[in-house]
């Protein structure tokens, strides 16, 4: 899918009150408000960071400091 990004959101990050912008479908965030479908899939094109922060008001760097960094571990590694 080609996203046609024809919406700019301004989206305030509530702990830090930096405001981000992201641009995604109208569409998509449509159907997403809607419960069309999971954010990971109607909005794949957005990064892991811009979702949480449509999601939860979080930003990445705010999800960081907050969680630490999140590493992926192979099973073998255990």
């Amino acid at each position: 899918m080609v996203a046609a990004y024809n919406d700019v959101l301004e989206v305030p990050c509530k702990h830090c009150g930096i405001v981000y912008t992201i641009l995604a479908d109208r569409e998509d965030v449509k159907k997403w408000v809607a419960g069309e479908g999971y954010i990971q899939d109607l909005l794949a094109y957005l990064s892991a960071g811009e979702r949480e922060l449509l999601m939860s008001g979080t930003c990445d760097n705010c999800w960081k400091n907050m969680f630490g960094e999140d590493f992926d571990v192979d099973e073998d590694e255990k």
